[in-house]
């Protein structure tokens, strides 16, 4: 319901034009293209020294009846990692910095575009850095043996669903952060999520307790729909880990523009 009320009151070219911004803004100098590449490497490397190096210490896992390297079992949850990251990089710190020091929003709204239509254009703007990193993500998986191209491809539309929903999450914590101190906060949630996400271990190994917490945390989520294209698992339960990242998104763009017409316009 949140979804069709957003996509109801969008204008495809005013969030065009939102985009179109961004776009000259990444032509004005090499700099933002060094960041832009910079976050990519971090989960690639999470690979390679978790997944590759202690992965040869612990040897084969057995999921769900299905027995597959270690390395196999990271690499989907780095996957979902990177589109993570590519997306709350752009709605969280970009994001903020040009709402409250910048205040490129609000000459933005000196034109017809709208405070929906700022959420709606940041939000896609994040997906096509997420979608960059995912996308180099997968070609080194297929490279190194850890996915079949054709799950690879499969495995691509829902990285760009777990985009976003996280670009819609940042986007609306970015508009109740007070200042840069905030973030330290995010990032300790972030960094607790990229832990306990059944990113190295499967969730089934915490106490029930932990278990159920961690089922109600997005990141969870995007692991588990990921990694099953990526194995060639079609469940069920792919839909249900589907449908709670496209509310999240919905919803995340729904506070946020609520916020941003709150702070910009009253």
């Amino acid at each position: 319901m949140v979804t069709t009320l957003v996509a109801s009151r969008v204008s495809p070219g005013r969030v065009g034009a939102v985009i179109g911004r961004n776009v000259g803004a990444l032509r004005s100098g090499p700099s933002y293209w060094i960041v832009l590449l910079s976050g990519f490497f971090e989960p690639l490397l999470y690979l390679l020294s978790i997944g590759v190096g202690v992965g040869a210490l612990v040897g084969d896992l057995t999921v769900d009846g299905r027995t597959m390297s270690y390395a196999s079992f990271v690499a989907p949850a780095m996957l979902a990692v990177s589109a993570m990251s590519g997306a709350l990089a752009e709605t969280t710190y970009n994001f903020f910095f040009k709402l409250k020091y910048m205040k490129t929003f609000e000459a933005v709204l000196a034109t017809p575009v709208r405070p929906i239509e700022i959420a709606v254009g940041e939000l896609v703007w994040s997906i096509v850095r997420g979608s960059l990193y995912t996308a180099i993500f997968l070609v080194v998986m297929v490279a190194m043996g850890l996915a079949e191209p054709g799950w690879a491809v499969a495995a691509f539309p829902a990285t760009v669903l777990v985009g976003l929903a996280f670009g819609g999450l940042g986007m609306a914590v970015s508009t109740l952060m007070r200042g840069w101190q905030d973030f330290d906060l995010m990032g300790t949630g972030q960094f607790a999520l990229f832990l306990f996400s059944g990113t190295f271990s499967p969730v089934q190994d915490y106490p029930v307790g932990v278990e159920v917490l961690i089922q109600v945390t997005p990141l969870y989520h995007a692991v588990e729909l990921v990694r099953g294209l990526c194995m060639g698992v079609l469940e069920w339960g792919l839909v249900g880990h589907a449908a709670y990242l496209a509310a999240l998104a919905g919803a995340g763009v729904w506070f946020a523009s609520r916020r941003l017409t709150r702070v910009l316009c009253d």
